[in-house]
């Protein structure tokens, strides 16, 4: 068996395979510097690891059957980033945060298999055109969801959540209240629930209507960067 895998080395099959992988590599960490900064859940290692994946898998099926097999592969891949997508999707109270993230590890998978099957070119400019859509984009969204609403049969209710331990929930609190007020957006409604066996989450929703996307990623940036909150974020939900 060891004389076996010995003479399956071969050279130029292996410097074509570290060329995908690389090339799967540079660009899931291209995407996956983009997701780490904005402190998603799926980010650098993450979006590297599901593009590095996705070409191995591409690259062995493809010098071992050839076209044919990695087109099966292929089809395997994109189901399998399915369940992983999946995972990072999260449904708090009718409102979905996680889409985009999943969104973009689904992604990719793709330049993934693109490395894996030689199309190193195809894959740079799937990555560039990800790239875009979460970078470019994104002061789009923004400036839309500032919009105010032209019907008044449509609620926006914009919540700050704070994750922190049940030893320093008092403190929290007062955080975020104290950064809620110094940013003028009164709460309507303060609740705390266990999260896990050692934390509380502390939703704190807004009665603002009109509310600055930039002012609360300040806001959530600052509390999760002290001592006792171990995350902080923010979502939107509209109710009829």
């Amino acid at each position: 068996m060891s004389l076996e895998a010995l003479q399956n080395i071969n050279p130029q099959s292996l410097l074509d395979t570290a060329i995908s992988l690389a090339a799967a590599f540079i660009l899931g960490g291209m995407i996956g510097f983009e997701r780490q900064y904005r402190q998603r859940t799926a980010g650098l290692r993450t979006n590297v690891l599901v593009a590095v994946g996705a070409a191995i898998f591409v690259d062995l099926a493809n010098h071992i059957a050839g076209h044919d097999g990695a087109v099966r592969v292929i089809a395997y891949v994109v189901s399998g980033i399915g369940f992983l997508g999946a995972g990072v999707i999260m449904r708090e109270e009718g409102n979905v945060r996680g889409l985009n993230t999943a969104a973009t590890l689904w992604c990719s998978a793709a330049v993934g298999a693109c490395a894996g099957a030689d199309m190193i070119a195809e894959a740079g400019i799937a990555a560039l055109f990800i790239l875009a859509a979460n970078t470019l984009l994104r002061p789009v969204v923004d400036r839309i969801n500032r919009q105010p609403l032209d019907t008044t049969a449509v609620e926006v209710t914009h919540t700050v959540h704070v994750i922190a331990a049940r030893d320093y929930q008092k403190t929290a609190m007062r955080l975020l209240e104290e950064a809620l007020e110094a940013a003028q957006y009164p709460t309507r409604d303060l609740e705390v629930r266990a999260f896990g066996e050692q934390d509380v989450e502390i939703e704190a929703a807004l009665a603002a209507t009109s509310v600055d996307g930039d002012v609360l990623d300040q806001i959530v940036t600052r509390l999760g960067g002290t001592s006792v909150v171990s995350q902080a974020f923010w979502s939107a939900s509209t109710t009829e």
